[in-house]
C-alpha cells in the first residue's frame, strides 16, 4: 500500500493528496537553508481532517510537519515525511468588539489580517517583516515579533487564547470557560503532567531565574518556559506553551487575539554614521528617549538597497564605506504630540556623532519608501549573494548595553573564518540583530569552518548573556544548542513536555530539540544556477500572496524551486527524476503562468518570473506556431477584425453548436493553442477609428486592438475609444490616432507567447508610427487598455533615442483623464455604488490612485474586495486555461458578489472580460462609465 493510499481515509477528496515529484519538490523548499523533500503532501479543509492526519501519523509512524506560509528561516517547515499545509483553507478572520480583538485562522496572512483590522483603526501587534507572506499559523508557531512590537506586543502577549488540536485528535479551545475542566477530562495524563512540571519550574529558584533573564529579551529558544512562570492554569499554561513550539507539540486551529492600535502620526527619519560601533554607542540614548523604532542597517545592506529600485536619494547619494544607519521612528496619537517627539528627537541627534544632520519626516511616501528597503533587507541581501551560493541568515539577541560589543565581535569573526559580504541588521532598540553567512555549505571544509564558526558564535552571545534565538525559533539550525542555553534542569524539562504532548515523537522531529551535535551541519540546500532571471530568488515567499495560479498549480517561488530540482537532479544524473519533473512542468509551471508580472511587485529583489516563463514558452515554441505568429504580427488588421467578426457570428450561432466545434479543434490543436468560447464573451468591436483632427494635436491617442477583437460589455454602447474621444472634446483636449493604426499593437500578444520573432516586427512597426505621430516625442502617447500601456513601455524600454528627438511618454488614458480631463468635467450623476477591479498592469505601473479618483467621480461608493488580485485573464490566457481564471476570481468574485454594487468596472478590456466571467456581472472601462455619467 503507499503512503497515499494509506493517507485517503484522513481526507474527504484525493486531490487534497498528492506524492506527484513536481509537487514533493515545489513544497521541499521554505525560506530556510535546508532543505528536505517530504514523501506526501497533504492540504486539510478543516480541524477535523488535521485530527485525521495526526492520527493516521500515529498509525503509520510517519512524522508530520505543518506548513503555512513557508518564511521560517531555521528549517522548522521542512520534512522528509508527511507535510501537511496548513495555509490554503484556513483562512476566516473574525473581527470582534469593533476591533479589539479578533479570532484568525493558520493560513490568513499578517497583512491580509491587518487590511481588516485597518478598517477598525487597529492592527496585529507582531509586525514582522515578512508580514505580505507569512502567516498567523507561522507566527504562533515561532513567537514573532518584529519591528515595533519588541516584547510587549508580540504573539504571547496579545494571544487570548487557542483552538489546539492535539496528537491524539483531542480539539481543545482554551478561550471556553470550562477549558480547564475539558482539558482534565479529556487528557488527564495532559493535565497532570502540566500541572507536575508548572510545580517542577516554580520550586526551582534557579530554574525561575534563568526564565525570567532569558525571557526579558526577545526569545525563541527553546519552548517558551515562562508560560509556567507567568501562568497556572494548565489550560493557559498549554496555550502559551503552543506558541513558540514550532508545529512540534500540536496544531493551531484557531487564533484569539487582543489587537492594538494604529498609530496615524508617525515621524521618521534614517540615522547614518561612520561605522557600525559608532551607531551601536548611541543606542541606549535612542532607546531611551522613547523611539518607537530603531532598525539597525549595516555598510553591506546600505550598499545592497542602493541598487534597488524606490530607494530614498538619501541612501543612493550616500558614499557608503564603513558607516551604518538607523531608521528612527517616533509615534504619537496626535500631531501636538508628535511635534513634541520630533523636536525632542532633533535635539538629541544633534548630540550624537552622525555623518550627516538627521532630517525626520512625517510624510508617509518617504516612510514606505524607507520600510520597504527594511523589510526586504534579508532577501535583498541574500539575493546579491554569489551566484550559486546559500544564504544563512541567523538571529540573536544580547541586552542592549551589550549589542554594540557583540557586533564588533561578531566582525572580527566574520574575517576570522573569511565570509566575506557578511551583513549585520535588525532590530537594535531590542538588542536583536541578525547576519547572514553566504557560502556553498557543501564540501567538507566549508561545512568544517561553518561548525567552528557557530561555535564561536553560540560562546560570544551566551557570554553576554544573550539568547542565540530571538524571532526566527529554534528549528533544526540551533536545536543542538538548547541544552548549552539554558542548562541541564531545563532542558530536562523541555523533553518532558515533549514526550508529555508527543508521546511517539512524531511531530516535527528534530525541531526545537535534537541530541545530534551535528544536526545543523546537515541537508544544506544547495543552489544550483538555472537562468539569470532568478538565480538570486533565496525562496522567501514574499511573491505568493499575490500570484494568481497559486491556488491551482505552481507559485513562482515553486517555479523557481522545481526548475532548481530538475537541474540538481540533472546534474546528479537522475534521469528518471528528470524525466518525472518534466512530465509535469509544462503545465503546472509555464502553461499556467499568467506572466502579469504581480510577482515582481511583491518581490524585494525585483524577479519577474513571468520573464522566465517568456524565455521558456519561447524554447517550447515549434516552428509552425513561429511561422503562424509571424504572419500574424505583418497582418494584425486582418488578424484583429477577423477575430472581432468570428465572435460576432459566433454571439448569433446557438451555444451548443460554437462549444461542439470549439471543442474539437481544442482537442486536434492542443488547450494551449485554441482558446475556449464562453457564453460571456461579447460580439466582436469595431474597427479602429482615426477620425481627422479638427486642430493642433495635444496628444497622440493609440486605442488598442484588444477593442476591435472584443466589443463593449453593452453592445448598445460604442465601446471605449468613442467614450475617450468624448470626454477629451468634452474639455477641448484635441487627439490624434497613428497611420495605420489597423496594423499596429503593443507586442504582448507575442512577448506573452514566447514568440520573439513577432514581437520584434510588431514592436519596430508600432514604434516607428509612434514616434511619427509623435513628432518624435514632442506629444504624449495615450493607450486605452492598462495591459497595453504596459506593452507599450516595454516596447520602448530598449529604443534608441534618434538624434535631437525625445524619448517617447507613454501614459494610460485613465492617468492622464485623471490629471487632465477630470478636474474640468463637470459634476456628473453618480452610480450609487461600483465593485472596481485594478490590474495587475495598472498595479505596476502605479496608477491605481488615478484609476480610484476617476472611479469616485462615477459613484457614490466605490468598492476594491480586500481579496483583489490579477484575474489571470491575461490576453487569452484565460480561455485556453479556463481553470486558472477561475481559481485566481474565486476569492474576489464571492466579495464582489457580496457587494451588490449597481455597476462593475476596469481599465482592461480582458481583464473586464475575465471578471465579468467570474461574478456574472457586466465589467466595462470605467471611462465608459464617466463619459455615460458626465454628459449633459
Amino acid at each position: 500500500m503507499t503512503l497515499i493510499s494509506a493517507l485517503r481515509g484522513a481526507m474527504s477528496t484525493d486531490d487534497q493528496l498528492t506524492d506527484r515529484a513536481i509537487d514533493l519538490h515545489a513544497y521541499a523548499n521554505d525560506a530556510s537553508h535546508f532543505l528536505l523533500t517530504p514523501q506526501a503532501v497533504a492540504i486539510p479543509n478543516n480541524a477535523a481532517e488535521v485530527g485525521a492526519l495526526l492520527k493516521a501519523s500515529a498509525e503509520l509512524n510517519m512524522p508530520l510537519t505543518f506548513r503555512s506560509g513557508g518564511t521560517s528561516l531555521s528549517g522548522q517547515g521542512v520534512t522528509d515525511s508527511l507535510l501537511v499545509d496548513v495555509r490554503k483553507n484556513f483562512k476566516d478572520i473574525e473581527v470582534m468588539d469593533n476591533g479589539a480583538r479578533v479570532r484568525v485562522q493558520p493560513g490568513v496572512t499578517v497583512r491580509a489580517l491587518n487590511a481588516r483590522l485597518a478598517l477598525y483603526g487597529r492592527k496585529f501587534g507582531p509586525d514582522p517583516a515578512s508580514e505580505a507572506a507569512c502567516t498567523i499559523g507561522g507566527v504562533v508557531a515561532n513567537n514573532s515579533s518584529g519591528m515595533h512590537c519588541g516584547t510587549v506586543d508580540n504573539v504571547y502577549r496579545t494571544l487570548e487564547s487557542l483552538v489546539i488540536v492535539l496528537t491524539s485528535g483531542t480539539v481543545i479551545d482554551t478561550g471556553t470557560p470550562d477549558a480547564n475542566e475539558k482539558l482534565r477530562t479529556l487528557e488527564p495524563a495532559i493535565f497532570a503532567g502540566l500541572e507536575a512540571l508548572t510545580k517542577r519550574v516554580r520550586s526551582n529558584p534557579a530554574s525561575v531565574a534563568i526564565i525570567k533573564h532569558q525571557f526579558s529579551m526577545k526569545n525563541t529558544m527553546g519552548y517558551g518556559l515562562n508560560s509556567f512562570v507567568d501562568y497556572e492554569d494548565p489550560a493557559q499554561v498549554l496555550a502559551h506553551l503552543i506558541i513558540g513550539s514550532e508545529g512540534t507539540l500540536g496544531f493551531v486551529a484557531e487564533a484569539t487575539f487582543r489587537t492594538v492600535p494604529v498609530y496615524k502620526h508617525v515621524t521618521t527619519s534614517l540615522l547614518v554614521f561612520d561605522d557600525l560601533f559608532t551607531a551601536n554607542e548611541s543606542l541606549e540614548a535612542l532607546v531611551g528617549s522613547g523611539a518607537a523604532t530603531v532598525e539597525l542597517m549595516d555598510s553591506l545592506s546600505l550598499k545592497v538597497g542602493q541598487t534597488l529600485q524606490g530607494t530614498p536619494q538619501l541612501i543612493t547619494d550616500l558614499n557608503v564605506q564603513s558607516h551604518a544607519a538607523f531608521l528612527v521612528e517616533y509615534t504619537a496619537s496626535s500631531a501636538e504630540e508628535l511635534a513634541n517627539r520630533q523636536e525632542q528627537g532633533l535635539a538629541l541627534t544633534k548630540s550624537l556623532k552622525l555623518s550627516a544632520p538627521a532630517q525626520f519626516s512625517p510624510d508617509a511616501k518617504v516612510r514606505a519608501q524607507l520600510w520597504k528597503l527594511r523589510k526586504g533587507l534579508y532577501a535583498s541581501v541574500a539575493g546579491a549573494r554569489t551566484q550559486g551560493t546559500t544564504a544563512l541568515l541567523e538571529d540573536i539577541v544580547v541586552p542592549v548595553s551589550a549589542l554594540a560589543r557583540t557586533c564588533a565581535e561578531l566582525s572580527v569573526l566574520f574575517e576570522r573564518y573569511e565570509y566575506e559580504n557578511s551583513v549585520i541588521f535588525g532590530h537594535a532598540k531590542d538588542g536583536n540583530v541578525h547576519f547572514m553567512l553566504t557560502d556553498g555549505f557543501n564540501t567538507e571544509a566549508q561545512l568544517k569552518r561553518y561548525s567552528a564558526f557557530t561555535e564561536d558564535m553560540v560562546d560570544l552571545v551566551l557570554g553576554e548573556g544573550g539568547s542565540l534565538k530571538a524571532e526566527h525559533g529554534t528549528g533544526r539550525v540551533m536545536a543542538p544548542y538548547v541544552r548549552r542555553q539554558y542548562g541541564d534542569e531545563l532542558y530536562g524539562v523541555m523533553r518532558e513536555l515533549k514526550l508529555l504532548l508527543d508521546p511517539a515523537g512524531l511531530l516535527n522531529p528534530g525541531v526545537i530539540l535534537d541530541e545530534d551535535p551535528t544536526a545543523h551541519l546537515n541537508n544544506i540546500k544547495v543552489t544550483p544556477a538555472v537562468d539569470p532571471e532568478v538565480d538570486r530568488c533565496v525562496a522567501c515567499g514574499y511573491c505568493e500572496p499575490v500570484c494568481p495560479s497559486r491556488n491551482l498549480t505552481l507559485t513562482p517561488r515553486q517555479r523557481i524551486v522545481t526548475l532548481r530540482a530538475i537541474e540538481t537532479a540533472r546534474l546528479a544524473g537522475d534521469t528518471k527524476l528528470v524525466a518525472e519533473l518534466e512530465k509535469d512542468y509544462s503545465y503546472e509551471s509555464v502553461d499556467t503562468c499568467a506572466v502579469d508580472g504581480m510577482c515582481q511587485t511583491a518581490c524585494p529583489v525585483d524577479i519577474n518570473t513571468g520573464t522566465l516563463v517568456k524565455k521558456l514558452r519561447a524554447k517550447n515554441v515549434n516552428k509552425v506556431e513561429g511561422v503562424v505568429w509571424d504572419a500574424a504580427a505583418q497582418h494584425w488588421s486582418a488578424v484583429t477584425q477577423g477575430a472581432g467578426k468570428l465572435l460576432s457570428v459566433a454571439d448569433k450561432v446557438p451555444l451548443h453548436l460554437v462549444l461542439g466545434a470549439n471543442k474539437v479543434g481544442r482537442a486536434v490543436l492542443g488547450a494551449d493553442t485554441l482558446p475556449l468560447y464562453s457564453a460571456e464573451l461579447p460580439a466582436g468591436g469595431r474597427k479602429r477609428a482615426r477620425p481627422a483632427p479638427a486642430k493642433t494635436p495635444v496628444a497622440v491617442y493609440f486605442p488598442a486592438c484588444v477593442n476591435t477583437m472584443f466589443g463593449p460589455a453593452d453592445p448598445h454602447q460604442a465601446g471605449i475609444q468613442e467614450s475617450f474621444s468624448a470626454l477629451a472634446k468634452r474639455v477641448g483636449v484635441e487627439l490624434l490616432v497613428p497611420e495605420g493604426i489597423d496594423s499596429l499593437c503593443c507586442g504582448t500578444p507575442w512577448s506573452s507567447k514566447g514568440m520573439a520573432k513577432g514581437r520584434e516586427t510588431m514592436g519596430e512597426r508600432t514604434v516607428a508610427a509612434l514616434r511619427a505621430a509623435s513628432n518624435n516625442g514632442e506629444l504624449p502617447i495615450l493607450c486605452d487598455a492598462s495591459s497595453c500601456t504596459e506593452g507599450l513601455l516595454h516596447s520602448i524600454e530598449n529604443e534608441v533615442v534618434p538624434a535631437g528627438a525625445k524619448p517617447l511618454r507613454i501614459i494610460d488614458v485613465v492617468q492622464y483623464t485623471a490629471e487632465h480631463i477630470l478636474p474640468l468635467l463637470p459634476a456628473g450623476h453618480k452610480v450609487a455604488s461600483l465593485a472596481l477591479h485594478p490590474t495587475c498592469s495598472s498595479t505596476r505601473m502605479g496608477m491605481n490612485p488615478a484609476l480610484q479618483a476617476v472611479a469616485e467621480a462615477v459613484a457614490d461608493t466605490v468598492q476594491v474586495p480586500e481579496s483583489w488580485g490579477c484575474c489571470a485573464f491575461a490576453g487569452d490566457r484565460g480561455m485556453l486555461h479556463p481553470e486558472l481564471t477561475a481559481s485566481a476570481t474565486e476569492a474576489q468574485a464571492a466579495e464582489v458578489r457580496e457587494f451588490g454594487a449597481s455597476t462593475h468596472a476596469s481599465c482592461n478590456r480582458t481583464c473586464e472580460l475575465g471578471m465579468s466571467r467570474a461574478t456574472e456581472q457586466p465589467y466595462e472601462h470605467v471611462l465608459e462609465l464617466l463619459e455615460r455619467t458626465t454628459r449633459d
